[in-house]
Formats: structure tokens, C-alpha cells, sequence
């Protein structure tokens, strides 16, 4: 089962996210700040990281995740509010392997991370 941690400063975002991430079949685990999520990921890094744009310290989030062990090896989404060039490739330079828009809903997290889950479940 591949593991997801949802680092976003809204509980409502992490709690829509982690109930449908939780029905395509992943472990989802959240956090409502960059110290938080790095200890979680230092702990035990997750398969894939959802970092909020809006959070303080984001960009040092996802350039720190890429500086743990196999931190490279995880896949880093940053989730902007809407699709601004210069934050896209800020996130980009930080290490973000792609990028969600949000809001995101049921339609939009299936169509990037349903694949990943029925590839993990085989």
C-alpha cells in the first residue's frame, strides 16, 4: 500500500483529501505544518508528499524532504491555488516533482493518483 502524507495549514483540505485517497486505496497519513510533516518524514518518508503552497515554509519543506535518504525517490506534488508561472517553477526548483491545482476533489485526485494505486494493489 503506498503512503501519502497531506501537509496543508486547512484541516477540511486534508480531511477531503485523506477520505478520498483513503477510498482509492492509499495510507494517508496529514499534517498542518512544515515542522510537522518534515518529522513525519524524516520518521518514515512516504511515498508521495502533497505540500500546499500556502504553507509556511513550503518551498524549504519540499527542498528538505529531497535532502533525506531516498528523499529523491518520493514524489512531491505542490498544490497551488491557481496556476501562476512563477510560483509553479519556485515549486519546481524546490524539488516538486509535479503540481496539483486546487480545489481538488474526487475527480482530479483519481485522474493523478488512481494509476498509482491500482499499480501498488497488484
Amino acid at each position: 500500500m503506498l503512503r501519502v502524507l497531506i501537509a496543508d495549514e486547512s484541516e477540511a483540505v486534508r480531511k477531503i483529501a485523506a477520505h478520498i485517497l483513503n477510498d482509492l486505496g492509499f495510507s494517508v497519513s496529514e499534517s498542518a505544518s512544515t515542522l510537522d510533516a518534515f518529522s513525519k518524514c524524516q520518521a518514515n518518508l512516504p511515498d508521495i508528499v502533497i505540500v500546499d503552497s500556502a504553507l509556511t515554509g513550503a518551498l524549504d519543506l519540499i527542498a528538505n524532504l529531497r535532502s533525506l535518504p531516498n528523499g529523491n525517490v518520493a514524489q512531491v506534488y505542490y498544490s497551488v491555488a491557481k496556476a501562476d508561472l512563477r510560483c509553479l517553477m519556485a515549486g519546481k526548483r524546490a524539488g516538486a516533482t509535479d503540481f496539483l491545482l486546487k480545489p481538488f476533489d474526487r475527480k482530479v485526485l483519481g485522474a493523478v493518483f488512481g494509476s498509482m494505486a491500482s499499480i501498488a494493489a497488484a
